[in-house]
């Protein structure tokens, strides 16, 4: 049966409708340009302040998988208690190594939960290696494989502590998922311009570039205090493996640079937050994922971050016959300095 979404002739938007982005990142060959990636990208201060963008960082988009540090804390608000490196699964795109894997199944045992009350869809595992060991030992997809389990079992978890049904957590008009909304809303200072959901079966809200780097700053700077955001902050930034994987370029970042607080997305989102507030948000507009480092590595170096132990980060060497013939780097997007704080100069 054709998905309804899909059973009409789509509309095609106009020019004027699109996002006004700008160049990001730059593949070149042997010194021509052989790929352009564009996007939008913010730095804010703690305050909210602008501090440098570039493209149309105001503009709506689908945060995916960097919201889920939010809705974690949403669950810990409202009593999810973990410890530290499955706090960090609640947040996590895992590569579904076995230590992912396990962890989900932990939380639901915590709680009197099996994998059959778990609402995402399967999938294999994420990561590379991960997906080729699992393939190779017969394994199939599957829920506690798909990357997303760490969340949905935190979820289901987070039901039972309060009694709500776990039949049904994805329902927008859950109790789980009317906290999670208020809580983002709360987080990022914006209402959703928009609803729909994610690859994985959880509400999913349209929001700024702005809103999403206001509460990963937020995030950032409460790991030293108390309250749900400084949990999730601190098990992130203690069990990065836990975040993504022991190969993913998050978990890196967020070992080589002290304090920094990182999260990805599908479609070319990266959010970072840094221990005094500061706030990175980066949006790729074709969603490919190999632009979204260097551009975010380049914007961290512009806020006079440390960003020397990050170089196989911020630019991927372009094999020709098994040699380097070129780079993929970022390019000079933040060459024309922008007025902070006055949206019709972004």
């Amino acid at each position: 049966m054709i998905s309804p979404a899909l059973a009409h002739t789509p509309t095609l938007l106009a020019p004027d409708r699109l996002p006004q982005h700008a160049p990001l990142a730059v593949q070149t060959r042997d010194g021509i340009v052989e790929s352009v990636h564009y996007g939008s990208v913010i730095a804010t201060a703690a305050d909210g302040q602008i501090l440098l963008a570039a493209g149309e960082p105001l503009a709506p988009f689908y945060p995916r998988s960097a919201l889920k540090p939010l809705q974690a804390v949403a669950m810990v608000r409202a009593g999810l208690d973990l410890p530290d490196e499955l706090l960090a699964l609640a947040a996590a795109s895992h590569s579904g190594a076995a230590t992912h894997r396990d962890g989900a199944r932990r939380i639901l045992d915590l709680h009197g939960l099996t994998p059959g009350d778990l609402e995402n869809s399967t999938d294999l595992p994420y990561g590379a290696r991960e997906r080729e060991d699992w393939l190779g030992d017969g394994g199939q997809a599957t829920q506690l494989a798909q990357n997303c389990s760490g969340k949905h079992a935190a979820m289901a978890a987070t039901c039972v502590i309060n009694g709500w049904p776990v039949q049904g957590y994805l329902d927008p008009a859950h109790p789980l998922q009317q906290l999670v909304a208020h809580t983002v809303v709360d987080l990022t200072g914006e209402d959703p311009q928009a609803t729909t959901t994610d690859g994985c079966g959880t509400p999913l809200f349209a929001l700024t570039l702005r809103g999403m780097a206001r509460a990963f700053g937020r995030l950032a700077a409460a790991a030293g205090s108390s309250g749900a955001e400084a949990a999730v902050a601190r098990a992130m930034r203690r069990h990065p493996e836990m975040v993504a994987g022991q190969d993913r370029d998050v978990t890196a970042l967020m070992r080589l640079v002290p304090g920094l607080l990182a999260k990805d997305g599908f479609e070319g989102v990266q959010l970072v937050g840094l221990p005094d507030g500061r706030a990175v948000a980066v949006k790729v507009s074709d969603g490919g994922d190999r632009a979204r480092m260097p551009v975010t590595v380049r914007v961290l170096a512009a806020l006079d971050v440390d960003t020397s132990p990050l170089a196989r980060l911020a630019a991927t060497p372009v094999l020709g016959g098994g040699r380097p013939v070129g780079l993929l780097q970022a390019a000079e997007f933040l060459a024309a300095p922008k007025t902070p704080n006055a949206p019709e100069a972004l």
